[in-house]
Protein backbone atom coordinates (compact mmCIF):
# COMPACT_ATOMS: atom_id res chain seq x y z
CA UNK A 1 0.00 0.00 0.00
CA UNK A 2 1.80 3.25 -1.07
CA UNK A 3 -0.44 5.59 1.49
CA UNK A 4 -0.32 6.71 4.96
CA UNK A 5 -3.91 6.46 5.63
CA UNK A 6 -4.72 2.42 6.08
CA UNK A 7 -7.91 2.94 5.59
CA UNK A 8 -11.24 4.70 3.56
CA UNK A 9 -12.44 5.73 6.83
CA UNK A 10 -8.89 7.52 7.52
CA UNK A 11 -8.74 8.94 4.25
CA UNK A 12 -12.17 10.13 3.96
CA UNK A 13 -11.52 12.29 7.46
CA UNK A 14 -8.56 13.61 6.28
CA UNK A 15 -10.16 14.99 3.21
CA UNK A 16 -13.36 16.08 4.89
CA UNK A 17 -11.56 18.62 6.71
CA UNK A 18 -8.89 19.67 4.13
CA UNK A 19 -11.70 20.23 1.82
CA UNK A 20 -13.49 22.27 4.26
CA UNK A 21 -10.58 24.67 5.37
CA UNK A 22 -10.00 25.37 1.92
CA UNK A 23 -13.41 25.91 0.88
CA UNK A 24 -15.41 27.14 3.92
CA UNK A 25 -17.85 28.55 1.75
CA UNK A 26 -20.53 26.49 -0.66
CA UNK A 27 -22.18 28.78 -2.69
CA UNK A 28 -24.22 26.75 -5.52
CA UNK A 29 -22.33 27.66 -8.76
CA UNK A 30 -25.84 27.69 -11.01
CA UNK A 31 -27.10 30.48 -10.57
CA UNK A 32 -31.10 30.39 -9.23
CA UNK A 33 -33.67 31.81 -7.66
CA UNK A 34 -35.90 29.44 -6.27
CA UNK A 35 -36.15 26.14 -6.26
CA UNK A 36 -38.00 25.92 -9.79
CA UNK A 37 -35.00 27.76 -11.23
CA UNK A 38 -32.59 25.66 -9.55
CA UNK A 39 -34.56 22.39 -11.02
CA UNK A 40 -34.36 23.67 -14.16
CA UNK A 41 -30.84 24.84 -14.28
CA UNK A 42 -29.65 21.78 -13.34
CA UNK A 43 -31.34 19.81 -15.92
CA UNK A 44 -29.58 22.04 -18.72
CA UNK A 45 -26.38 21.07 -17.16
CA UNK A 46 -26.46 17.65 -18.05
CA UNK A 47 -23.23 16.97 -20.61
CA UNK A 48 -22.88 20.97 -20.19
CA UNK A 49 -20.96 23.34 -17.84
CA UNK A 50 -22.22 25.74 -15.34
CA UNK A 51 -20.60 28.56 -17.02
CA UNK A 52 -22.62 28.08 -20.25
CA UNK A 53 -25.76 27.09 -18.35
CA UNK A 54 -25.17 30.60 -16.32
CA UNK A 55 -25.05 32.46 -19.80
CA UNK A 56 -28.02 30.79 -20.99
CA UNK A 57 -30.77 31.09 -18.47
CA UNK A 58 -31.15 34.71 -17.64
CA UNK A 59 -32.93 34.37 -21.28
CA UNK A 60 -35.05 31.92 -20.05
CA UNK A 61 -35.73 33.50 -16.85
CA UNK A 62 -36.89 36.77 -18.74
CA UNK A 63 -39.09 34.66 -21.16
CA UNK A 64 -40.70 32.24 -17.69
CA UNK A 65 -38.93 31.76 -14.45
CA UNK A 66 -42.03 29.68 -12.90
CA UNK A 67 -44.38 26.56 -14.10
CA UNK A 68 -47.07 28.23 -14.78
CA UNK A 69 -45.58 30.46 -17.09
CA UNK A 70 -42.88 28.26 -18.84
CA UNK A 71 -46.09 25.62 -19.46
CA UNK A 72 -47.60 27.86 -21.87
CA UNK A 73 -44.08 28.64 -23.97
CA UNK A 74 -44.05 26.83 -27.05
CA UNK A 75 -41.39 24.03 -26.94
CA UNK A 76 -40.04 25.71 -30.06
CA UNK A 77 -39.34 28.92 -28.53
CA UNK A 78 -38.21 27.23 -25.13
CA UNK A 79 -35.70 25.07 -27.15
CA UNK A 80 -34.13 27.86 -29.14
CA UNK A 81 -32.55 29.71 -25.78
CA UNK A 82 -31.76 26.39 -24.78
CA UNK A 83 -29.49 24.95 -27.51
CA UNK A 84 -26.59 26.40 -26.60
CA UNK A 85 -26.73 24.23 -23.31
CA UNK A 86 -26.97 21.30 -26.00
CA UNK A 87 -29.40 18.15 -26.12
CA UNK A 88 -31.43 20.91 -26.90
CA UNK A 89 -34.75 19.39 -27.69
CA UNK A 90 -34.66 17.07 -25.55
CA UNK A 91 -34.12 19.50 -22.55
CA UNK A 92 -37.03 21.60 -23.25
CA UNK A 93 -39.41 19.30 -24.03
CA UNK A 94 -38.21 18.24 -20.55
CA UNK A 95 -38.71 21.57 -19.34
CA UNK A 96 -42.28 22.31 -20.44
CA UNK A 97 -43.73 18.80 -19.49
CA UNK A 98 -42.44 19.13 -15.95
CA UNK A 99 -43.21 22.80 -15.97
CA UNK A 100 -47.02 21.26 -16.98
CA UNK A 101 -46.68 18.70 -14.39
CA UNK A 102 -46.24 21.07 -11.55
CA UNK A 103 -48.82 23.49 -12.15
CA UNK A 104 -51.36 20.35 -12.42
CA UNK A 105 -50.51 18.38 -9.56
CA UNK A 106 -48.46 20.30 -7.31
CA UNK A 107 -49.91 23.87 -7.51
CA UNK A 108 -46.74 24.94 -9.54
CA UNK A 109 -44.77 24.13 -6.56
CA UNK A 110 -41.38 21.55 -6.74
CA UNK A 111 -41.69 19.57 -4.30
CA UNK A 112 -39.63 18.56 -1.54
CA UNK A 113 -39.57 14.82 -1.86
CA UNK A 114 -37.01 12.32 -4.39
CA UNK A 115 -39.42 10.09 -5.74
CA UNK A 116 -41.70 13.15 -6.98
CA UNK A 117 -38.54 14.72 -8.29
CA UNK A 118 -37.37 11.73 -10.25
CA UNK A 119 -40.76 11.35 -11.87
CA UNK A 120 -40.89 14.22 -13.51
CA UNK A 121 -38.86 14.74 -17.13
CA UNK A 122 -36.06 14.63 -17.46
CA UNK A 123 -35.16 14.82 -13.78
CA UNK A 124 -32.70 11.73 -12.49
CA UNK A 125 -31.36 11.37 -9.24
CA UNK A 126 -28.58 13.76 -9.42
CA UNK A 127 -30.98 16.22 -10.33
CA UNK A 128 -33.07 15.03 -7.68
CA UNK A 129 -30.55 14.99 -4.92
CA UNK A 130 -28.96 18.72 -6.14
CA UNK A 131 -32.60 20.17 -5.69
CA UNK A 132 -33.26 18.09 -2.44
CA UNK A 133 -29.88 19.23 -0.68
CA UNK A 134 -29.50 23.14 -2.40
CA UNK A 135 -33.05 24.29 -2.13
CA UNK A 136 -34.57 22.07 0.50
CA UNK A 137 -31.73 20.90 2.87
CA UNK A 138 -31.94 17.22 3.18
CA UNK A 139 -28.65 15.51 3.32
CA UNK A 140 -27.78 14.06 -0.27
CA UNK A 141 -24.69 13.04 -1.97
CA UNK A 142 -25.09 13.82 -5.77
CA UNK A 143 -22.09 12.44 -7.97
CA UNK A 144 -21.51 14.21 -11.22
CA UNK A 145 -17.65 13.43 -13.18
CA UNK A 146 -15.72 15.39 -10.70
CA UNK A 147 -17.18 13.47 -7.86
CA UNK A 148 -16.87 10.30 -9.55
CA UNK A 149 -13.31 10.52 -10.99
CA UNK A 150 -11.93 12.00 -7.71
CA UNK A 151 -13.70 9.32 -5.28
CA UNK A 152 -11.64 6.78 -7.16
CA UNK A 153 -8.19 8.27 -7.63
CA UNK A 154 -8.43 9.38 -3.40
CA UNK A 155 -9.30 5.77 -3.17
CA UNK A 156 -12.79 6.13 -2.03
CA UNK A 157 -14.88 3.73 -4.07
CA UNK A 158 -13.54 1.49 -6.56
CA UNK A 159 -16.06 3.54 -9.51
CA UNK A 160 -17.64 0.57 -10.37
CA UNK A 161 -20.65 2.39 -10.82
CA UNK A 162 -22.31 5.99 -9.74
CA UNK A 163 -24.64 4.80 -7.58
CA UNK A 164 -21.41 2.28 -6.04
CA UNK A 165 -19.52 5.41 -5.68
CA UNK A 166 -22.37 7.29 -3.90
CA UNK A 167 -23.50 4.64 -1.24
CA UNK A 168 -19.82 4.53 -0.85
CA UNK A 169 -19.21 8.16 0.04
CA UNK A 170 -22.19 8.49 2.12
CA UNK A 171 -20.65 5.58 4.09
CA UNK A 172 -17.66 7.17 4.68
CA UNK A 173 -19.07 10.80 5.55
CA UNK A 174 -21.06 12.35 8.11
CA UNK A 175 -24.43 12.76 6.90
CA UNK A 176 -24.75 16.41 7.94
CA UNK A 177 -21.40 17.01 5.69
CA UNK A 178 -22.86 15.68 2.33
CA UNK A 179 -24.57 19.00 1.01
CA UNK A 180 -21.25 21.12 1.82
CA UNK A 181 -19.01 18.27 1.00
CA UNK A 182 -20.54 17.27 -2.16
CA UNK A 183 -19.60 20.41 -3.50
CA UNK A 184 -16.47 21.12 -2.08
CA UNK A 185 -15.18 17.95 -4.26
CA UNK A 186 -16.89 19.51 -7.14
CA UNK A 187 -14.69 23.20 -6.55
CA UNK A 188 -11.67 20.91 -6.18
CA UNK A 189 -11.94 18.76 -9.30
CA UNK A 190 -12.73 21.73 -10.80
CA UNK A 191 -9.55 23.32 -9.49
CA UNK A 192 -6.87 21.33 -8.85
CA UNK A 193 -7.90 17.54 -9.56
CA UNK A 194 -8.91 18.11 -13.29
CA UNK A 195 -8.89 15.32 -15.67
CA UNK A 196 -6.13 16.23 -17.83
CA UNK A 197 -4.20 18.58 -15.16
CA UNK A 198 -3.92 15.58 -12.54
CA UNK A 199 -3.47 11.79 -13.41
CA UNK A 200 -3.73 11.35 -9.34
CA UNK A 201 0.10 12.40 -8.87
CA UNK A 202 0.15 16.13 -9.12
CA UNK A 203 -2.47 18.11 -6.88
CA UNK A 204 -2.18 18.02 -3.25
CA UNK A 205 -4.35 15.66 -2.29
CA UNK A 206 -3.46 12.63 -4.47
CA UNK A 207 0.27 13.27 -3.23
CA UNK A 208 -0.56 13.61 0.51
CA UNK A 209 -3.18 10.45 0.36
CA UNK A 210 -0.46 8.51 -2.52
CA UNK A 211 2.78 9.98 -1.77
CA UNK A 212 4.72 6.73 -3.26
CA UNK A 213 2.28 6.69 -6.32
CA UNK A 214 3.95 7.06 -9.47
CA UNK A 215 1.71 5.92 -11.78
CA UNK A 216 -1.51 7.44 -13.23
CA UNK A 217 -4.87 6.16 -12.62
CA UNK A 218 -7.34 5.19 -14.89
CA UNK A 219 -10.72 6.19 -13.67
CA UNK A 220 -14.22 4.53 -14.69
CA UNK A 221 -16.11 7.08 -16.68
Amino acid sequence: MDTPFRTKAARAEWIDRRLAELYPETPVPLDHRDPYTLLVAVLLSAQCTDVRVNKVTPALWALADNPADMARVPVERINDIVRPCGLAPRKARAISELSAILVSKYSGQVPADFAALEELPGVGHKTASVVMAQSFGVPAFPVDTHIHRLAQRWGLTDGGSVERTEEDLKRLFPREHWNALHLRIIFYGREHCTARGCDGTVCEFCRTLYPKRSRPVCTRK
